[in-house]
This record gives C-alpha cells, sequence and structure tokens, in this order.
C-alpha cells in the first residue's frame, strides 16, 4: 500500500515533512504529485535541483511549499538547507509560486466589493481590510492622509464586522450609504465620538458582501484587521498583518 504525509502547515522553514511512495517515480511527471495534490497541495512547477532530486515549486494552504522527489519515489516536503545550515531554493520557489499567489489575491481583491478612499487615478493602489470599530485601522486611515490627500495613493477599503457586536451594524451603514465613501470618511473622522450609527437591520446583500470578505480576509491568512495587501516598487503583491511600523509605511504608500 501506498504510504504518504502531508503537512496540514508548515511550522518554521526548516520542518521536513517526507512521504513515500511504492512505486518509483518516472522520467515524466512523479505519481506521487496526484497524491499530493489530492491531499491539498497545489500550483506544482518544476525547478532544477542537483543531488539526484527533481525539484518542485507548490502551494500548501496559503504557503509556498518546496516538494523534491528521489529517484526511488519518494518525496520531502519542506525546506532544504545547504551544509551550512543555511536555506536552500527560497528564491525559486518564491519566484515560482508565491508571484502566482499573489496576483491571483490580487485578482480577487479586485472583484470584491470595496470601497474608495482617495482620487480614482491615483498611480498606487492599496487594499486594506478593516472593521469600523478597530482602533488600528483608524491609525492607518490617519497616517495615510497625506498620500491620499496628494492623490498618491487611492485606498480601497474592505469592511467586515468581527470587533464588537456593533461592528455589522455600522458596517452596513457605510455600505447602504448613497455614498459609501463620504460614510467611510463619516466614521474615521468621528471615530473617537464613536463613529456612524449602528444600522438597525442589515440587508442580506450587506451580509453577503461582509461575509464574502471575511472569507476573503481569512484566506489570505489575515488573523485580524487591519489586513494590508499592496504592491512593491517591482510589482511584487505584498501582504502586511496590523499597522505599519517604521518604514513598513512607506514600504506601503510609496514615496510621499
Amino acid at each position: 500500500m501506498n504510504r504518504y504525509v502531508v503537512p496540514v502547515a508548515l511550522c518554521g522553514s526548516i520542518a521536513v515533512f517526507v512521504a513515500l511512495l511504492s512505486n518509483a517515480a518516472s522520467s515524466g511527471r512523479p505519481p506521487v504529485l496526484a497524491a499530493l495534490e489530492s491531499r491539498g497541495v497545489s500550483n506544482l512547477h518544476e525547478f532544477k535541483v542537483n543531488g539526484g532530486l527533481r525539484g518542485f515549486a507548490g502551494v500548501a494552504g496559503q504557503n509556498p511549499v518546496a516538494v523534491y522527489v528521489t529517484k526511488d519515489g519518494d518525496v520531502i516536503i519542506g525546506a532544504r538547507v545547504d551544509r551550512n545550515g543555511e536555506p536552500m531554493d527560497t528564491k525559486v520557489v518564491d519566484e515560482l509560486v508565491a508571484g502566482l499567489m499573489g496576483n491571483a489575491a490580487w485578482r480577487q481583491l479586485e472583484s470584491a466589493r470595496w470601497i474608495r478612499d482617495g482620487r480614482e487615478d491615483a498611480p498606487r493602489t492599496v487594499y486594506v481590510i478593516t472593521d469600523p470599530n478597530c482602533p488600528w485601522c483608524h491609525r492607518l486611515w490617519e497616517a495615510a492622509r497625506p498620500w491620499v490627500q496628494s492623490g498618491k495613493v487611492q485606498l480601497r477599503e474592505l469592511l467586515v464586522g468581527v470587533i464588537r457586536p456593533d461592528s455589522e451594524g455600522k458596517a452596513a451603514t457605510i455600505l447602504s450609504s448613497s455614498n459609501p465613501s463620504a460614510a467611510l470618511e463619516q466614521n474615521e473622522r468621528d471615530f473617537d465620538k464613536g463613529g456612524v450609527s449602528p444600522a438597525t437591520t442589515v440587508s442580506d446583500d450587506v451580509k453577503r458582501t461582509l461575509s464574502g470578505n471575511l472569507k476573503l480576509m481569512e484566506g489570505l491568512g489575515f488573523q485580524g484587521t487591519p489586513g494590508v495587501i499592496y504592491k512593491s516598487a517591482d510589482g511584487k503583491v505584498e501582504m502586511l498583518s496590523g499597522f505599519p511600523q517604521g518604514t513598513q509605511l512607506s514600504a506601503v504608500m510609496g514615496p510621499r
């Protein structure tokens, strides 16, 4: 009987998981890859390695992962290190998989229901997953004003309602407004006074939006708000959980 072990999550860059198949790998696509894909590993792309191995970059959950198939058809999943204990293949795995994951996430965000904060023709777009009651989201909104008001950055806010019992109602007030951008701004300007008043009823449409945004937040690996998604200077999609610290704010927003 074939035996294999697939990690549910990768805990640390040096974690190694071994899977065994009784059949040797052929010169074509190794049979073990189909077994891994049936257990949730996806987007497998081959890259060249030494030592008699075949390397494949893939995705496990929301994490890029390296897969190494031996001549005997066994497979090792995890990080490969050199004789000095340094991780290997990180760059090629990142290039093959992380880029694909980032671009897919960006497309999901583009098609989601977000609220624009800033000029429509701003050269830089930053997505922010936010809760109307989130103090760190409010701090980020305030910190972004110089970039937004100068027309350099457009924030696209995806609302969720998770922090307090009235978060959903406040999100509904903003999303149901005839001008959601203005309602969002009012909530931030009046944040210290409690923000906008929560809606007494939440429409099915708003509930679907909030549920979809929450699933997207969790799917991207965010545990809470704010979740920040932006593109670096070289066009790579980057994700940041929480309020940007130190030089992170400039990395997110770009030059002032």
